[in-house]
């Protein structure tokens, strides 16, 4: 179990603007954060205060770390460390073996890997999906899960898919790419176009006329009436785009057959996000010839709804007969799945995701 793991792992939190370095021990951070300028455009100086971050929490350590783990944007190689051509780091442009050159640096293993993906093994081993399965033994449920569909509302669209404790990462390094997926509403585009910061400030634009620069938080405070401003426009910006990340889910989830959790910046809106999330996921095709079938062989509940919750708990357990015994076996016909926000947070589980990946992948 990770909380009774003494290996010490270090960590990076990399954006476009800073570098925040630590390092984890039994699943907890054991030192001050150190924050160095990321240096986006100049590779040389990138790369120096990457080692100056990573001497100084080494310095900091009671024992020597066994590995480096951090979440880095794509696109990527991510299994041979080399990052590719990223719009906020130019001076990555033509691939930088950042993973060998850390490991010949340092001499320990180093795992990288995208936020979208830490944040999915995050919460399948040790947030959303191990405190579901507790919940469901707890309330008497035969029902167990074992897949999860990670998902982060941000500046855009990220995913990761963990099968039965192992993260698909894809033979491309592609695996639980939802962001490209086609467009309900626009089907000539992504739907990150639909499903992202940038969407909800152009939808709420456009339904209210109100041209001012807005940020998200801007426009959740005019949905709960404490910011002036077009109130029914915010929540329709909110709501639109629940139901173009709910018809891009379902369409993962049709394959994956798991839990979906949900964290990042835009999740903070969930309360307006996901009636309309779950609607469209529980929504309705049809046939050439008129029949209609429920969008997923499953049904979806909002777990973060207790009522909710219970009727995903319950189920429609009943006892069947094994023909010519007097025994009875367990049958619950009820196929679901369900879908809630991440109670550990995004950076959290980032961050736990990159630390757990790592230990498991140590020899």
């Amino acid at each position: 179990m990770y909380k009774d793991d003494k290996r010490i792992v270090m960590t990076l939190d990399a954006g476009g603007t800073n570098f925040v370095f630590s390092a984890i021990c039994g699943g907890e951070e054991i030192v001050t954060s150190v924050t160095l300028p990321a240096v986006a455009d100049n590779l040389d100086a990138c790369l120096e205060n990457l080692v100056k971050g990573f001497t100084v929490i080494k310095e900091l350590l009671p024992e020597p770390p066994v590995a480096i783990s951090f979440a880095f944007p794509g696109p990527a190689d991510y299994e041979a460390g080399i990052i590719g051509d990223l719009p906020n780091f130019p001076s990555f442009r033509g691939g930088v073996a950042l993973g060998p050159f850390l490991e010949k640096t340092f001499g320990i293993p180093v795992f990288i890997n995208n936020d979208g993906n830490l944040f999915a093994y995050g919460e399948a081993l040790t947030g959303f999906l191990p405190e579901l399965n507790r919940k469901l033994q707890e309330a008497g449920s035969m029902k167990r899960y074992s897949n999860l569909l990670g998902i982060t509302l941000g500046t855009g669209f990220g995913a990761g898919v963990v099968i039965g404790g192992e993260l698909l990462q894809g033979d491309n390094g592609s695996g639980g790419d939802v962001w490209c997926l086609r467009n309900k509403k626009y089907p000539g585009c992504i739907v990150e176009e639909s499903v992202s910061i940038r969407a909800v400030k152009r939808v709420y634009a456009e339904c209210s006329g109100d041209a001012s620069e807005l940020s998200p938080k801007d426009i959740y405070d005019i949905a709960e009436g404490l910011r002036t401003g077009d109130r029914q426009a915010a929540i329709r910006a909110f709501e639109e785009l629940g139901e173009l990340a709910g018809d891009a889910i379902a369409s993962a989830v049709t394959l994956i057959d798991g839990v979906v959790v949900i964290g990042g910046g835009v999740a903070g809106a969930s309360k307006y996000i996901l009636p309309a999330l779950l609607k469209e996921m529980n929504s309705s095709l049809s046939m050439l010839d008129g029949t209609t079938f429920g969008r997923l062989q499953m049904k979806a509940f909002n777990l973060d709804d207790p009522d909710g919750f219970a009727g995903f708990a319950k189920g429609e357990a009943v006892k069947i007969e094994v023909s010519g015994t007097k025994l009875t076996v367990d049958y619950d016909p009820l196929k679901r799945i369900g879908v809630a926000v991440s109670r550990q947070g995004a950076n959290r589980s980032i961050a736990m995701g990159a630390y757990v990946y790592a230990l498991n992948h140590l020899a």
